[in-house]
């Protein structure tokens, strides 16, 4: 039995039953293809099965320690894009950890309403701080944070 080279449909006698092609006759080229034209260069797909997109792995460093895992992998810690947000990444954790220690100390001295209060503007703080980082390293943005990023521009 054969098929017709069209459209793929089991086909008796010369002629396709569905689309009527030709059943001896070559496929036509593919639209926007001129015969005899050199063939259009491969298209770019995606990376390769392990690879991640520029894009993805200089978001995913915003995780907490995933700088450091970046910096540590072989392809990736070579590339300065994804080297940067991954140093100010790992400046940014170090500082919101530091602020932290800092802001239990003082807070220790203050009523539990007040106490809370400011918790939760800090944590809300690093929440949205974390989502604006990741969001602009996706969208292939290099946003300078102004005392940690100028620290990451300056690593190697």
């Amino acid at each position: 039995m054969a098929f017709c080279p069209s459209c793929g449909t089991q086909a008796e006698g010369n002629f396709c039953p569905r689309c009527g092609a030709a059943m001896g006759a070559t496929p036509p080229p593919p639209p926007g293809v001129t015969p005899g034209a050199p063939p259009p260069p491969p298209p770019v797909g995606p990376p390769a099965a392990g690879d991640l997109a520029e894009n993805v792995a200089s978001a995913l460093c915003y995780i907490p320690l995933g700088g450091v895992l970046f910096l540590a992998l072989e392809p990736y810690n070579r590339n300065p894009t994804i080297r940067f947000h991954a140093w100010q990444s790992n400046f940014y954790w170090g500082a919101a950890f530091l602020a932290g220690i800092a802001l239990s100390i003082f807070t220790n001295l203050l009523s539990y309403d007040l106490w809370r209060f400011i918790w939760r503007v800090y944590d809300g703080a690093i929440l949205v701080g974390w989502v604006v980082l990741m969001y602009k390293a996706y969208n292939n943005e290099r946003w300078v944070m102004p005392v940690i990023g100028e620290m990451a521009q300056k690593q190697r």
